[in-house]
């Protein structure tokens, strides 16, 4: 195995606009991200990475770009920026940003002339068709709700939008189009970035057939979008001309592909991408808006999957990003186990095979909003899709029950760094969104000031997995994968061998377990040892284990 720096690191994604508010504006800013940095890095954190700081109309909350160029007022300067990026690097650690290329804000220079004139120069920058009479040119839906097609009155063409009206979609089978994305990476990575996520970039190629979905790819239409047929030509292509000159990472965000792709887009061989990141951890059980129960034994298949890759893979891992719902609400218990399962939480992660992204609030176990009505959402996708969930038969209020499970929004409250009015997010009137009330006890000056907070385990995990090679290139294991409630793997690796037993339910265990006192315990969420014997050990609810032998 080819041992990079991006394999051995861990990656840390602010959302800038609920971060840290440094002007008492209401939104976070860049200067916010600089005043946190020794906080990151006491935490272990060697990869920042920033959701979009361009500039943006934000429809979208700035992954519709009106300017690749140019950094959000609301967040500051590229003076700023260039601050960033300096006192990242200062502090030993790496700055990736996102890169969103499959569409632009309908505010960008490009859209603006290439709707103006169908002979316009910029016109086959997006993707512009002829309607049938007063339909749209095929049935292709949105994520956002509604058709993926908008009419525009004055050439009466429509232009396709995967998501926001506002958001059209670029046409990568145009060459200058491409050109221009390659230029845009040059511009940041000459300013020294460590690497580029990158959004939805399964979607930039469109099958040029444009027919029409079926009843049963319309209910899951991203598997269609993401398996366009020039994806790896145009990676490929990127790789060559731009991310091979740097020493640097690329992260597809990779919504919809299928096993095959994502093990064709990640493989070392075919200089595409480094990473990707799979979504069937994260949307376990996950219908749209719904969340249908899954079990135990489904998602340890799903970590089978992710982690048994050869040795020209490398996987990602991650439980929370700001597009889902708070881990700990998720995966654990953050009622009466909040502390304890966030912790368990952060012993899965870290022990993984796989480079692991940690989102922010993640390590003090910040938990989900409780929304009471439609008012209170902030995202597009929630109104959007209103009218298709009333049309499913469910009323208002089970929309939101179910949205109070599944919301983009659970992620978008305000860090909370103190008990303080809004968390300690911002001393301004008006914060741009909501502060979870239970900032009053969950809050990043409770943890640092409790050496058995869930921020310091989550510190300690990091320095165990810094200091052993074994641990992050081991082989993975999974020893129970039928049992409902435990989760135990071993990572096997050259000298060392680490057993983790992971008791996920709120009942306690006698596990039988053969030859544990051949292991040493390492680490774990427990105050006290667990009674152990040459047979079994006795396990209490959400109890996480590290050993090693």
């Amino acid at each position: 195995m080819i041992k990079k720096w991006w394999k051995e690191q861990v990656v840390y994604q602010i959302y800038p606009r609920s971060f840290y508010d440094s002007n008492n504006d209401g939104i976070g800013d860049i200067k916010g991200i600089i005043l946190k940095l020794d906080y990151l890095k006491l935490l272990g954190i060697d990869i920042i990475w920033i959701s979009p700081h361009f500039d943006s109309p934000n429809d979208d909350n700035g992954y519709d770009i009106r300017n690749y160029k140019k950094v959000m007022e609301e967040f500051g300067s590229m003076q700023d920026f260039d601050q960033l990026l300096k006192e990242v690097h200062i502090r030993k650690m790496k700055l990736i940003i996102d890169l969103v290329v499959n569409h632009t804000s309908d505010e960008h220079d490009w859209f603006i002339e290439s709707k103006s004139s169908q002979n316009n120069k910029f016109r086959d920058y997006y993707i512009w068709k002829e309607g049938d009479k007063k339909n749209p040119p095929n049935n292709w839906t949105s994520f956002f709700g509604g058709s993926a097609w908008k009419k525009d009155l004055i050439s009466n063409d429509y232009y396709l939008h995967y998501f926001s009206k506002k958001q059209p979609d670029l046409n990568w089978e145009n060459n200058k189009v491409r050109k221009e994305v390659h230029e845009l990476m040059k511009f940041w990575l000459e300013k020294g970035i460590d690497g580029f996520r990158m959004d939805v970039i399964p979607f930039i190629s469109k099958d040029q057939d444009f027919n029409n979905l079926s009843k049963k790819e319309l209910l899951n239409p991203e598997k269609v979008y993401a398996s366009g047929p020039r994806l790896h030509e145009f990676l490929k292509e990127m790789n060559s001309k731009v991310l091979s000159k740097y020493d640097i990472v690329s992260i597809g965000e990779a919504f919809g592909i299928s096993k095959d792709t994502m093990i064709k887009l990640s493989d070392e061989r075919e200089e595409e991408l480094d990473l990707v990141f799979l979504f069937d951890i994260v949307r376990i059980g996950r219908d749209n808006w719904i969340q249908n129960k899954w079990n135990l034994v489904q998602l340890k298949k799903l970590f089978k999957t992710q982690s048994n890759v050869d040795e020209f893979h490398w996987p990602t891992v991650f439980l929370n990003n700001h597009d889902n719902p708070r881990s700990v609400s998720k995966y654990g218990n953050d009622k009466d186990y909040r502390i304890k399962s966030a912790k368990l939480l952060a012993m899965l992660t870290l022990t993984q095979r796989g480079t692991p992204v940690l989102y922010q609030g993640e390590e003090i176990g910040m938990t989900n909003h409780n929304f009471d009505n439609l008012s209170q959402f902030d995202d597009l996708e929630v109104l959007g899709n209103l009218d298709k969930a009333m049309g499913s038969g469910i009323s208002k209020k089970d929309y939101i029950t179910h949205l109070n499970n599944t919301s983009r929004d659970h992620s978008r409250t305000t860090m909370q760094w103190s008990s303080g009015t809004k968390g300690g997010f911002s001393n301004g009137n008006n914060n741009w969104f909501l502060s979870n009330p239970n900032h009053d006890r969950i809050n990043v000056e409770n943890d640092l000031n409790n050496e058995d907070s869930i921020f310091h385990f989550y510190r300690k995990l990091l320095q165990i997995r810094k200091q052993s090679k074994d641990l992050i290139y081991g082989d993975y294991l999974d020893l129970d994968p039928n049992h409902q409630n435990i989760f135990m793997y071993q990572r096997v690796g050259l000298k060392t061998t680490y057993l983790m037993i992971l008791n996920m339910s709120d009942s306690s265990i006698n596990y039988n377990f053969d030859n544990l006192m051949e292991y040493s315990l390492e680490f774990s969420n427990r105050n006290t040892k667990p009674r152990i014997s040459s047979k079994h050990i006795e396990l209490l609810a959400w109890d996480a284990l590290m050993f090693k032998k």
